[in-house]
Order: C-alpha cells, then structure tokens, then sequence
C-alpha cells in the first residue's frame, strides 16, 4: 500500500496538523521538525496525492500561453489543441488561457509579462523570439512564484525554465540529411527562408542544416537566410529577387513553423526545387501530397501543450518531471506516410 499521511506522520514522531503545515509550507513549524517530516518522507517513500490535495483545497492552476500573431495555420493547430487539453485536465484542475503577442515587439512582451500577477496566474508558456528584455521578464516571473516554460522557440540562459519541443539543431540536422539525399548530386544552390533569424529555433535549425551540408555534400552551396517576418508582400519580393540573382535552385528549405506564403510565392517561380519544410498543417499536407514538398518535418502540436502543462504544474508542486513523457519527438513525413 502506498504510504498516507498518518504513516508519514507516525514516522516522523509529529501530529497530522504538522504534517499537513509541513506539506503546505505553512508558517509555525520549528526547522528542525520540518527536517524531521521530510527526512521520513523519504525513508518510507511517501508521494503526495495533489489531485485529492488540490481538490480538498479547491485548489486551480492556471496557465498562460503566450503566442505570435503570426503562422496562421501552425497556429490555429495550437489553439485547438489548448483547448482540447483544457477537457482532458479539467478532472485535475488544470485550466490554460491563450493570449497572442506582438513577436517582433519584446519591450511591449517585457511589459506583459512584468504584469503578470501570481495572485492571477500560476504559469505561463512562451513563445518568442530571444531578446534580452524578455529573458530578464521571465526570469522576474520565476522570482515572483510564476513558473515558466519555454514553448517551441527557446530563451537561453534562464536555469529556472524548461523548453518543451523538438531538438532544433537536430531537425535542422535532419533537414540537410533530407535535402543531400533528395536534392541531384550536381552543383547546385540552397534556398534557405526564415521569418526570422532572432528566433532560437531558427538559428539552431540553420546552424544543423550547414552543418550536414557542408561536411556531407560539398556540391550544394546553402545561401543566406532570407527573413519574412511573416510579411507576404516582403516574402514575395525577397524570394522573387533570389530566384533572379541566382537562377535556378537545386533545393529550398523553409525553416520556419509556417510554410503556406513561402511556399505559395516558391511554387509561382515554377520551380523543381527539392523542398523540405518544417510543420504539419492542412497547407504542408496538401503540398506534399501533391509533390510540391518532398518532405516535412514536424512535432506533435497535442504533445507540445500536454507537456507544457504537465511541466508548469510540476513546477507549481515543486515536482520533478518525468523526462522520458516530456521528450518532444522529431518527425519526418513523406508522401506515403501522412
């Protein structure tokens, strides 16, 4: 039988009600007896049922996720998925908000995340691109009591916070293994589009890719990152004027989570480029199923938020994870697999 309170308490020589203070960090209890309670937790090995605590408390955790206003398609992925997770947690009193941010903006990010209350929010998940005033934000966040996560783009130098998502260099790794096996064995040239190059994810993909490429296929030569920043008229001109200057194009990588104006702009080219994308989203399914994409690379959007929750709730009950459950897998989809 897995041990109860009145085990734990029996073990440690002290009441029920101490115990319960113990467990609540709740003030009146000498340091030495909170010693004594946690030192018998772990000689019997005792876990805490937080669902059954939770609901006696009437207890709620709430989350917040941060997320751009830009990739359409990507992103109405995550929102159905929050929602679906909010269904499946609300038996453990596990509910999440979505509120959508300028990601080009990090002083207006700074200053939301400098508003945020944990008498109003218990964790939050962030998807930004790396800027100094937002990692300094979050990490205030963490010293105020709200916990924190990185979510699919990653914030360095934050030792409080996890990342939930892919291994980027790895996919990015993967990408370049794809494209050397797909794209012709003569010289050619790589097309690389980015919405931007400030985000982490976008860097570590870019720094894998070359990384394959230039060890393993010294033929294909990677040009520089062309950036977006989401905006189709900017898309249009910038890839336009690539395919003029550099004529044809053995190979495109679209490195960022939403393909669909990119790709759209690169299919008016006419080109026969070998394609490889990253995300799974009805345009991406379409695209590849047609032969416009080669191959697609992804992560799973329910994973992502399910994770993501699990973590900040750990985090609230000062929980370690279970690693292995939070490992975000790459994935890799050709035509025949979808």
């Amino acid at each position: 039988m897995r041990p109860t309170t009145k085990d734990l308490a029996l073990a440690a020589g002290v009441s029920l009600a101490t115990v319960d203070r113990v467990l609540n960090d709740r003030s009146g209890v000498r340091e030495d007896t909170v010693k004594r309670v946690n030192q018998a937790i772990e000689k019997i090995g005792f876990v805490r049922n937080m669902v059954a605590a939770n609901l006696a408390r009437g207890k709620e955790y709430r989350f917040l996720f941060l997320l751009p206003r830009g990739g359409d398609q990507f992103l109405a992925g995550l929102f159905a998925r929050i929602d679906e997770a909010n269904l499946a947690f609300a038996p453990e009193m596990m509910r999440a908000e979505v509120r959508q941010i300028s990601d080009s903006d990090p002083h207006q990010i700074a200053n939301l995340l400098g508003g945020l209350d944990a008498d109003g929010v218990d964790g939050v998940a962030l998807m930004a691109p790396e800027f100094p005033q937002v990692r300094d934000a979050m990490a205030r966040l963490a010293e105020r009591g709200i916990a924190t996560v990185s979510f699919i783009s990653g914030q360095v130098g934050l030792a409080q916070q996890d990342f939930i998502g892919i291994d980027n260099r790895a996919a990015g790794a993967t990408a370049g293994r794809l494209m050397g096996r797909f794209a012709p064995q003569n010289p050619g040239k790589i097309l690389v589009v980015a919405e931007t190059m400030h985000a982490r994810d976008s860097l570590e993909r870019r720094l894998g890719f070359d990384e394959v490429i230039h060890a393993d296929y010294p033929h294909l030569t990677v040009l520089p990152s062309l950036e977006t920043y989401g905006d189709p008229d900017r898309s249009a001109r910038i890839i336009r004027a690539s395919f003029a200057s550099h004529g044809a194009i053995a190979g495109v990588y679209v490195l960022g989570s939403e393909a669909r104006v990119p790709l759209e702009i690169i299919t008016a080219q006419a080109s026969r480029a070998t394609t490889i994308a990253h995300e799974r989203t009805p345009f991406t399914e379409a695209a590849l199923l047609s032969g416009q994409i080669d191959a697609l690379i992804g992560q799973d959007p329910g994973h992502l938020v399910r994770s993501a929750m699990r973590i900040l709730r750990a985090r609230c009950d000062r929980r370690e994870i279970l690693a292995s459950q939070e490992k975000i897998r790459i994935e890799i989809f050709i035509r025949e697999n979808l």
